[in-house]
């Protein structure tokens, strides 16, 4: 089995906005926050990204924008999955020329596929670049969850590393590990499921949390890699009330919301995403004073 691309704690960062266009000014503090706060990896154009409303051009730059920003100092992950594989073949070519340490491939979503059809999806893309793949389910987006026999399957491709699996199942999660432990690593989607699922032998998480916590992210992540179960325990218990309200409304609004009111970027969206109501900005106000990340 290849190394892991990552172990500890990966962010899903958020795309900021300004005036209808990508922020790239908050864009490299955002990464300089996550590198300063110690996280292990980016994740670049992850949902958490806004990918979906992001045209073609767009995508590659902030890939490359971020690239070039962190310069090598924690991994890159792109996002480059599509329910349309040729296109996420290019992209992940794309991806992988720009430099990119490895890409997230999520399921084919909308016009669902069979699982002899994920793959072949996911065959058909890594044998397309050289770099590691991490595979990500997540059915609650995109209705179509990935058994643990395609998992066998998948896992023997050289270049699929790893999986992130966000489908919050985690007797499936148990089998996966069993059946392709020795094949292929796990990352945790959910940041409510951390410490469950490293004490059984994930490697790490990618995190939406992490986005305005890093350095705690980083620290939850680094007591399981320890086998200090105990803090880990006691920090994912401190900081699940601020998980759960950073899922309020759907991803990425209430985190970005969160982001802006640190300051680090505007509280903009592009449709059909927008900003939230105010009984629950309210809500993750205080959430976010609890914590005293604003006064």
């Amino acid at each position: 089995m290849q190394k892991p691309i990552f172990t500890g704690a990966g962010t899903a960062l958020i795309t900021p906005f300004k005036d209808g266009e990508v922020d790239y000014k908050a864009l490299e503090g955002l990464i300089e926050f996550q590198i300063a706060g110690g996280i292990d990896a980016l994740i670049i154009c992850g949902t958490t990204g806004e990918p979906a409303t992001l045209d073609d051009n767009e995508h590659k730059r902030v890939v490359e924008f971020a690239l070039e920003k962190v310069n090598g100092r924690v991994p890159v992950i792109a996002g480059t999955g599509s329910n349309n594989t040729q296109y996420a073949v290019d992209l992940s070519r794309f991806a992988e020329k720009a430099g990119a340490d490895g890409l997230l491939l999520v399921t084919p979503y909308y016009n669902k596929c069979s699982q002899k059809g994920i793959v072949s999806h996911f065959n058909t893309v890594a044998d397309s670049v050289n770099i590691p793949c991490i595979v990500y389910n997540v059915p609650g987006r995109t209705g179509f969850c990935i058994s643990v026999d395609s998992y066998k399957q998948i896992a023997k491709h050289q270049n699929i590393v790893a999986t992130k699996e966000a489908s919050g199942n985690l007797l499936l999660m148990m089998e996966v590990l069993e059946a392709c432990g020795n094949d292929m690593y796990m990352y945790s989607g959910d940041d409510q499921q951390v410490v469950p699922l490293m004490s059984m032998g994930a490697i790490g998480f990618i995190s939406v949390f992490s986005n305005i916590m890093p350095a705690e992210a980083h620290k939850m992540a680094q007591a399981c890699l320890d086998g200090d179960f105990k803090t880990a325990a006691a920090m994912q218990l401190k900081y699940l009330r601020l998980m759960n309200g950073l899922f309020m409304q759907v991803n990425p609004i209430p985190v970005k919301t969160a982001v802006a009111k640190m300051g680090y970027c505007n509280n903009e969206f592009r449709m059909p995403l927008c900003p939230m109501d105010a009984a629950d900005d309210e809500k993750l106000f205080a959430l976010m004073r609890e914590q005293g990340l604003i006064k």
